[in-house]
């Protein structure tokens, strides 16, 4: 499937796949699986062209499908064969396709300084394409995030980042690490809110590989 052919279901009956080879065993890595969100997902990626370059989490695969990318070789990829896009050595959380201007990162936060990186060059080459870096609103807590989008911000980076805000870190929510403390609100900073379908990693079903 391509970017323009993604459905509801068609994003749904992926992630189901993935949950069903889980729970046989057949994945030998850590999954983060997305769920509930594909609607708000759908409707950003309307706006971001092929030439735009995304930057990922861990929870990647519907931001990979949407972007583009082969379903086949994140399958492979997740099962860990050769045939994935990265070999099998990036499993679901380390999903890289340079063909397709995306890339993400396992560790939480990694990837918006690189974003902005990136987004510095292509303002210096006077490029049309532009950046969009996603995090959860977890990652919203950390310091790599809030310098990363008051840079910038400053700078006027073609650099867009979308807080996908499930009301977790891991299982902690924004009330139970913030209290009364309002989130960031920077103009390139976009934000949508849903409820999450799965666990924060696995498929909520323990599983003896």
């Amino acid at each position: 499937m391509t970017k323009a052919t993604w459905t509801v279901v068609g994003l749904k009956r992926f992630e189901q796949e993935v949950k069903e080879l889980f729970e046989q065993g057949k994945i030998h890595a850590p999954v983060h699986l997305s769920g509930g969100n594909e609607e708000e997902l759908m409707r950003i990626f309307k706006k971001i062209k092929p030439v735009d370059y995304v930057f990922s989490t861990h929870r990647n695969h519907y931001h990979y499908l949407l972007k583009g990318g082969s379903a086949r070789e994140l399958l492979d990829e997740i099962l860990g064969a050769p045939t994935g896009m990265c070999r099998g050595n990036g499993r679901s959380m380390n999903v890289l396709a340079p063909s397709i201007n995306f890339y993400s990162s396992a560790i939480v936060g990694g990837n918006c300084a690189i974003a902005v990186g990136v987004g510095l060059s292509l303002k210096k080459k006077k490029s049309r394409a532009k950046v969009w870096c996603f995090i959860g609103d977890g990652a919203e807590d950390t310091g790599h995030f809030v310098e990363a989008a008051r840079f910038a911000f400053a700078r006027r980076l073609p650099v867009t980042f979308v807080i996908e805000d499930n009301d977790f870190s891991t299982d902690s929510t924004k009330v139970d690490r913030w209290h009364n403390y309002p989130p960031v609100n920077i103009p390139n900073v976009i934000r949508y809110q849903y409820k999450r379908i799965y666990p924060h990693v696995g498929v909520g079903k323990h599983v003896t590989f």
